[in-house]
């Protein structure tokens, strides 16, 4: 929501907005003009002209339903982010069930150190553009394009990178049949002057070349014949890898990445591949995949407190769960610990085997209780049912509920040179700052703090000059007398 918030601004739009806790985010927008309120305000609600609200937020909320009695227009986040896509001639979408956020960051990298000034909304902090967004003056918009609820299909995409298609929010899909066909409709909404990239090495992946007239590009590691394959992988000490690229079997040039893991491998991968068909220099997706150090929360280093070392990661599937374990091994250590907060009923009871199974990569295991997000537990599990089955696999896990009773467990067990990882897309990440005793300043989390921004015209907007004057959004004209962005 801030991001949009932001470019809304930034194109002569007044916007203000709630929040339900102040945070970092909150504070940048008052900041930077935008007026966010900490709790409800019904009067801001009166003067608008148009109310945007997030995924979560009830529909007996007072400022929406006030605006809905005053008969002012409501649009849900995706629906208004998709009008904000087709506003740009070159809407850059990343998806897939894992690594959506890196990937999203690499390529964004790459364009900003080939300086083509693009806009940018990812689903973390990203230290180069100092939060989760970027307000650039070209007509490139790359965005993380999540798949839950099928929210993607209101984007208007002129190129997709596809990162993979896995068993998730089965709450919402049932099946990975459903998960996969949401993604053809997806790749259909491609022109014919636009472009896939796909992974290769996935199977659901590999077969969306069928569903466009787009150009399509591939990339993997173990398809040989993908249009861009990494050969000769190695990994320092602290994980990062080192590998060759092949361009259509030809030599492209090595890279160097300073995040660890083979999946994060792929993820560069997945960024060249598309970076090369827009032009980009290999210096420039060198030099900028060289210095991109991670995102916030993904396999972010914390600190060290008695030479153990503390990280933070918003893993929430068993994929990305392994994936992460194994990034993990890549580096030099004693023993690691992984504190995991299963996320939502619904993922834990339906990949319940799959979450045991991965979490045995870890030599330590310490399961807290489960994050419900947006749901209620009628799905009678309990992080006990995982405990259990961990238990069954003959491997050693641990149940602690009160986050201060895991962080004396972890300062009574661990030892010199062990690891701790803090695992799960909830309040968990809350805990290696409690190991560290600092204060949780830096930390936003993506799926609990929803800002809620409604827009506002002025009698006489005045125009801006960075924007072009042609830019509008069609979409909108219904709503508003004013339908250009100014």
């Amino acid at each position: 929501m801030s991001g949009i918030a932001e470019i809304l601004k930034h194109w002569g739009f007044i916007v203000t907005g709630s929040d339900w806790a102040e945070s970092d985010t909150t504070r940048k927008l008052n900041l930077d003009g935008i007026h966010v309120i900490i709790g409800h305000d019904v009067n801001m609600v009166a003067k608008a002209d148009l109310v945007v609200y997030s995924a979560a937020i009830k529909q007996d909320d007072v400022e929406l339903v006030r605006a809905r009695e005053l008969g002012i227009p409501t649009m849900e986040r995706a629906d208004f982010l998709g009008l904000i896509t087709k506003a740009f001639s070159d809407t850059i979408c990343v998806s897939g069930t894992h690594g959506k956020t890196t990937t999203t960051s690499m390529i964004s990298m790459c364009f900003m150190e080939a300086e083509l000034d693009p806009s940018i909304q990812v689903g973390a902090g990203l230290k180069a553009i100092n939060g989760n967004y970027r307000v650039g003056n070209s007509e490139h918009f790359i965005i993380e394009a999540c798949e839950y609820v099928e929210s993607f299909l209101k984007f208007y995409p002129k190129a997709e990178v596809i990162l993979n298609i896995d068993n998730d929010h089965l709450d919402y899909f049932k099946t990975i049949e459903n998960i996969n066909a949401a993604f053809v409709k997806y790749v259909k909404l491609l022109p014919k002057n636009g472009l896939l990239v796909v992974n290769n090495d996935d199977l659901y992946c590999s077969k969306l070349h069928n569903y466009t007239t787009a150009k399509v590009v591939t990339y993997g590691i173990k398809d040989e014949k993908a249009n861009f394959v990494a050969r000769n992988i190695t990994f320092d000490k602290n994980g990062f890898a080192r590998f060759d690229v092949y361009h259509n079997n030809s030599f492209y040039g090595s890279m160097e990445l300073s995040v660890p893991g083979n999946h994060n491998v792929l993820n560069a991968l997945a960024c060249i591949s598309l970076c090369h068909s827009y032009g980009i220099s290999k210096n420039d997706i060198k030099s900028a995949l060289k210095k991109y150090t991670g995102a916030q929360r993904r396999f972010e280093y914390v600190g060290q407190f008695n030479g153990v070392s503390v990280y933070d990661d918003y893993g929430h599937h068993p994929t990305e769960i392994k994936a992460t374990a194994l990034a993990l091994k890549k580096k030099t250590y004693h023993h690691s610990w992984v504190v995991f907060q299963p996320h939502t009923y619904s993922r834990t009871k339906e990949l319940l085997s799959d979450f045991a199974d991965a979490l045995t990569y870890f030599d330590n295991i310490i399961v807290t209780d489960i994050y419900a997000a947006r749901e209620t537990n009628t799905y009678g599990i309990t992080s006990q049912n995982l405990v259990d089955k961990i238990k069954e696999i003959g491997r050693k896990a641990t149940l602690i509920s009160d986050f201060n009773d895991i962080v004396n467990y972890l300062k009574q067990n661990v030892e010199k040179d062990d690891i701790i990882l803090t695992l799960g897309a909830g309040t968990v990440t809350n805990i290696g700052p409690m190991l560290l005793k600092w204060e949780n300043g830096t930390f936003g989390h993506g799926d609990g703090s929803v800002v809620r921004f409604w827009e506002k015209r002025t009698t006489e907007p005045s125009p801006c000059p960075k924007v072009p004057m042609s830019r509008k959004l069609p979409c909108l004209s219904p709503l508003f007398s004013l339908c250009h962005f100014l």
